[in-house]
Parts: C-alpha cells; sequence; structure tokens
C-alpha cells in the first residue's frame, strides 16, 4: 500500500497542530477543560520534558493505571515523544494482576489515580510494593519490582513516596526545548512505543508491543472509514486502556485533526450530555454501552441530531441495538470493526455507505492495507468464499510481537507474517467477514476478553480445589458470563460464595464466576480431552438460559 503514513506519533501531533492550531483538540466540558491542538501539543511537549528531566529515556517502560483523565492523553502523546514506551495497565485490575504486570513489563516509573470504582489503587500498589510508603520519591527500591523506581500521582494530595503530575509538568518547564528536539531526532517510525496486555491462553497476559507505524496507520484507516474530518467531533465513553480508546478513538481523531471529547468514566447519562452539549458528530462503544443509552430513562429528552456515525464493537452486536442506534440516535453511519490487540487492533471494518443488514450480520472488510484469508484449522489451506475456517491477518497493522515471549509470539504469527487471530469466520464473495465461533476457549463479557486459562490458574492456588474449568455462559445484558466447574479434594466442604471471595480484591471482577457448580468429574474425550461445550450446554439447560444465547 503506497500511502502509508511514516511519521513518529510526535510528528504526527506537531503537524497536525500546524494545520489546525485553533480548532478543538481535547475537551472535558465537566471540567472546564478545552485545549486546542496547539496548545495540547505544548502540553505534551512539556510533558515530554517532565519525563526526560525525571530521568525516563528512550525505550524505557512506563506504565499508566487510570481511567479516562486527561493526563492519560497527553501522557500517550508525551512518551511517545521521547521514545519511551506506554504500558496500559486494567483499570479493574486487582493485586496480583497488577504485580504480574509491572513485573513483566520492566515498567520504571507508573502514573496512577487515586482509586476506581471500587478499588482503592494506593493501597492495592502498597500491598504490592510496602517500600513505598517509606521511599523517597522518584528514588523507589522494591523487592516485588525491581525496574521500578517512579510512581507519579495523578490527583491532588499526592500520598507518601510519589511524585505528583503536576511536578513533571513543572519539571518540563526546566528543559530547553532542543532537549526534545535532539532525542525526537533519534526516533523512528518502527519503533515500538505501545504495549497493552491481552490475557493469555497461556494462563498470563502478554504485552503486545505496537509501532508509532503500527499505530498511526490503523487509526487513519479506522477514521477514513468514519470519514473524519476536522470538523467531527468524538464522544469517546471507551476505555483508553484498551486499543478501542487509544487507537480506534484517539488516534483515529489525531490523524483527522478530529475534537476528542471523552467521558472519564462511563455513565450512559454523561454520553448523552456529552454528546448534547459538545454537538458530537460520533459516538463509540460496545454493545452493553448503547443498550444502557437508548435504555436510559431521560433518553427522549436530549438532541443527538449532531451524531452521524461512531464505532459499535468490541463484542457480537445485536441486530435489534444496531437498528435502534440508526433509528434513535441518528447513527446513521454506525461502523463496526473487527481486530485483536495483536493488530493494532483493526483487521476489517463495516463502510459508512454499507447497507444496515451488511453492518449488522457482518464485521465488515479488510482494512486498507490489510490482507485477510480464511483457512482451514487443519490443513491451513485458504478456503473458498462461504467456508468456515480460520481468520488470518496480514499487513502494516500486525504487532511486533509479545514482549519477552518469543515462543508465544511464534504461535501466533507463522513464517508467512500472517497473524492466527483465532477466532472462526466465514467470507463471503465480496470479502466481507462473519465471524462465527472462536477455536481459542475465549470469553467475551461486555466487550472484555476472558481468558479462562487464567481463572484457572489462579484457582488452582485455593487449598480446597483439586481442579477446575472456566467456561462462558450467555448472558442477556452482558452477552456472556463466566461460569466455574469445581472438583474439591476429598473430604472437604466449599460453598459458591467462598470461591468468590477468594476471587475478589485478586483478580478483575469481571473475571470472578457468575456460576460456580461442584462437580465430581468432567465430560471428556476418548483421548482424556475435557469437553467445556458440554459443560457450558448443561450449565445453559440447568440454569435456564436458553432465551440469553438467542439476545446475546
Amino acid at each position: 500500500m503506497a500511502d502509508q503514513i511514516e511519521l513518529t506519533i510526535g510528528g504526527l501531533l506537531d503537524d497536525i497542530a500546524k494545520r489546525y492550531p485553533d480548532r478543538d483538540a481535547l475537551v472535558y466540558w465537566e471540567r472546564g477543560i478545552r485545549h486546542s491542538w496547539q496548545e495540547f501539543n505544548a502540553l505534551c511537549r512539556r510533558l515530554a520534558k517532565g519525563l526526560l528531566k525525571l530521568g525516563v529515556k528512550k525505550g524505557d517502560n512506563v506504565a499508566i493505571w487510570a481511567y479516562n483523565v486527561p493526563e492519560w492523553v497527553m501522557l500517550q502523546f508525551a512518551t511517545a515523544k521521547i521514545g519511551a514506551i506506554l504500558v496500559t495497565v486494567n483499570t479493574a485490575y486487582k493485586s496480583a494482576e497488577l504485580e504480574y504486570l509491572l513485573k513483566q513489563s520492566d515498567s520504571t516509573t507508573l502514573f496512577m489515580v487515586k482509586s476506581w470504582k471500587d478499588t482503592d489503587y494506593v493501597a492495592t500498589l502498597n500491598e504490592v510494593a510496602p517500600e513505598l510508603t517509606t521511599a523517597q520519591p522518584a528514588a523507589l527500591t522494591t523487592a516485588a519490582l525491581p525496574f521500578l523506581k517512579n510512581v507519579v500521582f495523578i490527583g491532588e494530595e499526592t500520598p507518601a513516596g510519589m511524585l505528583n503530575f503536576q511536578q513533571i509538568m513543572a519539571m518540563g518547564e526546566e528543559l530547553p526545548d532542543n532537549a526534545l528536539t535532539a532525542v525526537e531526532a533519534t526516533l523512528e517510525c518502527h519503533d515500538v512505543i505501545n504495549m497493552q496486555y491481552t490475557s493469555g491462553t497461556t494462563g498470563f497476559p502478554k504485552g503486545v508491543m505496537l509501532t508509532h507505524y503500527n499505530l498511526i496507520n490503523n487509526g487513519f484507516q479506522i477514521g477514513e472509514c468514519m470519514k473524519f474530518t476536522e470538523k467531527d467531533r468524538l464522544c469517546v465513553p471507551v476505555p483508553f486502556f484498551h486499543c478501542f480508546g487509544s487507537v480506534l478513538a484517539v488516534m483515529a481523531s489525531v490523524t483527522h485533526g478530529t475534537a476528542m471529547i471523552p467521558v472519564e468514566l462511563f455513565d450512559p447519562l454523561k454520553v448523552l450530555q456529552t454528546i448534547e452539549k459538545e454537538k458530537c458528530t460520533a459516538v463509540h462503544g460496545v454493545p452493553t454501552m448503547f443498550i444502557a443509552e437508548l435504555e436510559h430513562p431521560q433518553f427522549d429528552s436530549f438532541d443527538l441530531s449532531t451524531l452521524r456515525t461512531g464505532i459499535m464493537a468490541g463484542s457480537v452486536c445485536p441486530i435489534e441495538v444496531m437498528k435502534r442506534a440508526v433509528k434513535d440516535m441518528n447513527l446513521t453511519e454506525i461502523t463496526s470493526v473487527y481486530g485483536q490487540t495483536e493488530s493494532s487492533p483493526g483487521i476489517t471494518q463495516t463502510r459508512t455507505e454499507d447497507p444496515v443488514e451488511l453492518r449488522v450480520a457482518t464485521v465488515g472488510r479488510a482494512l486498507p492495507g490489510a490482507e485477510v484469508k480464511i483457512v482451514d484449522i487443519e490443513s491451513g489451506a485458504t478456503l473458498p468464499p462461504g467456508k468456515q475456517g480460520e481468520l488470518c491477518a496480514r499487513g502494516y497493522m500486525v504487532m511486533k510481537g509479545y514482549y519477552k515471549m518469543p515462543e508465544e509470539t511464534a504461535k501466533v504469527i507463522d513464517a508467512d507474517g500472517w497473524l492466527h487471530t483465532g477466532d472462526l469466520a466465514v467470507m463471503d464473495e465480496s470479502g466481507y467477514c462473519k465471524i462465527t465461533g472462536r477455536i481459542k476457549q475465549m470469553i467475551i463479557r461486555g466487550g472484555e476478553n476472558i481468558y479462562p486459562k487464567e481463572i484457572e490458574e489462579f484457582l488452582y492456588t485455593h487449598p480446597k480445589v483439586s481442579d477446575v474449568q472456566i467456561y462462558g455462559v450467555p448472558d442477556r445484558k452482558y452477552g456472556e458470563q463466566v461460569m466455574a466447574a469445581v472438583i474439591l479434594k476429598k473430604g472437604v466442604e466449599m460453598s459458591e460464595e467462598e470461591v468468590k471471595e477468594f476471587c475478589r480484591g485478586k483478580i478483575a471482577n469481571y473475571k470472578i464466576p457468575k456460576y460456580v457448580k461442584f462437580v465430581e468429574g468432567y465430560p471428556m474425550t476418548a483421548s482424556g480431552k475435557i469437553q467445556k461445550f458440554k459443560l457450558r450446554d448443561m450449565a445453559i439447560r440447568e440454569l435456564q438460559l436458553e432465551d440469553a444465547g438467542e439476545a446475546a
């Protein structure tokens, strides 16, 4: 593909700031924040210099654990301007997951907010790194996390051992511009600049290494499919830590000069208020978000006439929800995207001019510059249209690999550069794809990917558990819910609540099994493989979830 953009993310922002200096870049109307592209770029440059002054170098890994605060977006560009790698931490993580990610990623610096929902982030970090409470700021030494030196707090009243975000901004004032320019001159567009963790089928999350080139070009093509221009205004209620927020929203906007109007914490009322107040032309969301907006008791009182496009993705889009979004939210040009973190993330997308039937029944066709094929699971041979097989993708958007996991990388990217998605699909004569199932045992709950192995590994650590199998069961609201079938050790008893209590505070709430069943054994194949689909079928009958499956 000839028209690939060969810029760094910092260079892209400089370019957009020159082209649209006075247009809105980032707006948080409730906070009274309204930055033009010129102002936003200046803030990102100052933060980049502050990071340099702190001692963050090109190639260092910098983690962020926060919901959609303004500092998140600034950090996404500031780290890119100095060639540091932004490591995104899931807001729902608890202590065991946080410790694993910070350790595996070799992060030297962590930016964080005070809390999110029921999780006190400060207390959680102190549990993982107790030395923080007595450490000098910017001089942390902790046994659990040998690389971590700096913790930067976003908010008022900085906890012990941490620096404050405003101090980093002030440090940026002390450094001359040419110090930043010198670092920028050493950056290449194929450098890794972002690391997002995706739950691993092996039981542990893997750091997906993405480059400037991956993210800019994917964001550009995604924006093109929605016909974004500098006149568009995108409401962003999806989380930044996920590629839906950081790429399909932020990079799609920045490549087109489109205004970003985030919602800090998802709340259907806030989304509706934001769209009306800021005259948004686009909105993103997973199906559950759109359902919550459409079903809000005050829905009819909002003027959503400015809306035109956006993305509904993250899990299977129910037909009725898509139709209602088109009819009742004026989203006549809404699109759906299919992809995964390993592909930056977009592989296919529907187009604004596609008929509603195609936009509902398929995940679109390959994005420009992406190749897509469907292969036979057994032989690997490319299949003709209409035949079900594994969807494979190749092109500019495929990740560099998993951080420090060459064997895992080789399992998903073959010798010819094809990314094996693990998803089953059928492609029609026109190249439109329909996702029909999964080879891997992934559960998708409200747009969050959950790998059973990860929860199984965690539950194996309970002294009463002999064996455990995790699988998804249909759910009307979330698409799927997590279920556990547990075999106990001889002579012990355990309750469903005990299993859930063991998980609380250690793994993300959305991974905690909603249903727990105690069993004597599992259905097996002749070769001794456990048949999870039979466990699922039994659960659907016993819990009477037949209707939920049709709605999901």
